[in-house]
């Protein structure tokens, strides 16, 4: 089990113990346990694992949560936890998943209408029923039903990185089987899109088959769903996402990517041409109608090459303009990985983080970059131990004397600065004016209508010293829709100011999304993609949030920090 498993074992734990009313103190201690887990940089199944080792050397667990852990270990659940599901319905843990409701209020709901459930809920909210019970009312109301709607949207779905990493770990084990020469993820997480829904994994090799059989007897494997001559689908893992494993020929190999990439829009528009060309596109290969002979299929370049394109990066591949542009040669260069020189949103033990300055700087000087912004909280964040005026004037001032001592790489000061509910900055702009870099983000009062929003963000860009405005829809997915405001009045005063829009890499959030990148972008937006980063593991999302900003079609041109270091400074001051 990874360190988010049992964490998230805990928390729930607790919720269930606070839907029932049950003592304080317990619930507190199982959510500071899950939060200590889900920090805590080693695997806490390694150590359990070891009989050299204790979990009661990890700060904040005592002996009897560490029995807990160990038997959560060892059956994947815990007594506490099998008294509260007996209590409540595992139903009733859907319930904390919908904005607007929280253990409380769903204890509310269960004492005076029986909701066990999502589908109750809605037929409480749907017979307005919610609204006449105490600290609740129409406009709550109307927000859980919403709720609900974008609930059932995501359910099934995982996290990019979520999938990635479930990618990786099964690649790793196919590449090693004997005769295995090619192992690729398709579908939606090849396009990089926010979240996916299952994994596809495609497999060449003289012995391909192998594939199969080893992700039907896999230890992870809940339930195999099916296994032929060259396709087995399983549920894989604790979150059971359904993982399809094809074997192919090495012919097929560009044709199946291609197919199994998508997405489905794409494809028909791009079999259309085909059939157009008196040819027919399978996962197969390129065929003529006439004979069904082979033209195409080894690699996804042939394929459309013999259509009359150029090869378009999968992240494109929406049927959003993307076909026209690879017939005229005008598709994007889109940014790299490789392209970014420097990420200039990160957090330290300062406010939030679990890093030094210089914890910070020494990991992303080892990525190679040149430079990095250190941009804690501000004093709004109070959880967060936010910066006041006076700490922000002393953190530039101690980053300047860094700088001089000789750090890995350059190290601007920075700050993510709150933009409060009118639209002023958390901050007075002479402290702000101390540093080199402003992103504002909006953290609360994300339930504004669209007018007062739109408002408020006008007003934050009016800010001399903001140069980027962070994560900004607000989104976190599979858990918080994006608030509303006018996008394109928005993207037009950023651009007319010279404030970028950031792309945020940090996988819960990914925001910007693709298509408000472009939209941005059309109106002359400038960006950056940073990481949002609390730990120096973090810093390795990166990845995300340039695939993100390849699927907003964005080139290194597009991304203040692919700028090397001198350009950069210089792009500041301006």
């Amino acid at each position: 089990m990874e360190n988010k498993d049992f964490a998230q074992l805990l928390s729930e734990t607790a919720d269930l113990m606070e839907i029932a009313g049950e003592d304080g103190f317990r619930i507190r201690s199982y959510r500071n346990a899950a939060s200590v887990i889900l920090g805590h940089p080693e695997r806490v199944q390694d150590v359990l694992s070891n009989p050299d080792r204790k979990v009661t050397e990890i700060a904040g667990i005592g002996k009897g949560l560490a029995a807990v852990l160990a038997e959560i270990a060892q059956r994947g659940s815990f007594e506490r936890r099998d008294e509260m599901l007996a209590k409540y319905p595992a139903s009733a843990l859907e319930l904390l998943k919908i904005q607007g409701l929280g253990p409380k209020s769903i204890a509310l709901l269960y004492q005076h209408h029986g909701v066990k459930s999502v589908d109750d809920l809605e037929r409480i909210c749907r017979e307005q029923k919610l609204r006449e019970l105490p600290r609740m009312g129409v406009k709550l109301e109307e927000k859980v039903l919403r709720s609900i709607e974008s609930y059932r949207k995501s359910a099934g779905r995982f996290l990019l990185s979520f999938g990635r990493r479930t990618a990786d770990e099964l690649s790793a084990e196919f590449s090693a089987l004997p005769g295995i020469e090619k192992v690729e993820a398709a579908g939606s997480l090849r396009r990089g899109r926010e979240t996916i829904g299952d994994l596809d994994l495609l497999v060449t090799g003289p012995n391909a088959v192998a594939a199969l059989d080893h992700i039907v007897r896999h230890p992870k494997s809940q339930e195999v769903l099916g296994q032929g001559g060259n396709k087995a689908s399983v549920t894989f893992g604790v979150e059971r996402l359904q993982v399809d494993v094809r074997a192919l020929p090495h012919e097929s190999f560009g044709a199946a990517m291609q197919y199994f990439t998508g997405s489905k829009e794409h494809n028909v528009a791009l079999r259309t041409q085909a059939i157009k060309q008196g040819l027919t596109l399978n996962e197969y290969g390129l065929f003529t109608l006439e004979g069904n002979q082979r033209v195409a299929g080894e690699t996804e370049q042939e394929i459309y090459l013999k259509l009359g394109y150029t090869w378009i990066p999968p992240e494109l591949r929406e049927n959003s303009g993307e076909l026209e542009a690879a017939q005229r040669g005008t598709l994007p260069n889109l940014v790299q990985l490789a392209d970014v020189r420097g990420d200039l949103h990160m957090h330290t033990t300062e406010t939030d983080g679990k890093a030094t300055l210089r914890e910070m700087a020494e990991a992303a000087a080892a990525l190679g970059y040149q430079y990095i912004a250190i941009t804690d909280h501000s004093k709004a964040l109070a959880m967060a131990n936010g910066l006041d005026e006076k700490r922000v004037v002393d953190f530039a001032r101690q980053v300047r004397e860094l700088n001089r001592d000789g750090l890995p790489l350059h190290v601007f000061s920075g700050l993510e600065c709150d933009i409060l509910r009118d639209g002023a900055m958390d901050l007075a702009e002479d402290a702000l004016a101390e540093l080199d870099l402003v992103i504002g983000s909006v953290h609360n009062h994300m339930n504004l209508e669209s007018v007062e929003m739109t408002d408020r963000l006008l007003r934050a860009l009016e800010s001399p010293s903001l140069r980027v405005l962070g994560h900004a829809t607000g989104r976190l997915l599979l858990q918080r829709e994006s608030y509303p405001y006018d996008f394109d009045r928005v993207a037009t005063q950023a651009a007319a100011r010279k404030v970028c829009f950031e792309v945020n890499a940090s996988p819960e959030r990914l925001d910007l999304p693709g298509p408000l990148i472009r939209a941005a972008k059309a109106k002359g937006c400038q960006f950056t993609i940073s990481t949002d980063a609390h730990r120096q593991a973090h810093l390795h999302n990166m990845r995300f949030g340039v695939l993100t900003a390849r699927r907003g079609w964005l080139e290194a041109a597009d991304v203040l920090n692919t700028r090397p270091l001198a350009e950069f400074k210089a792009a500041l001051k301006h």
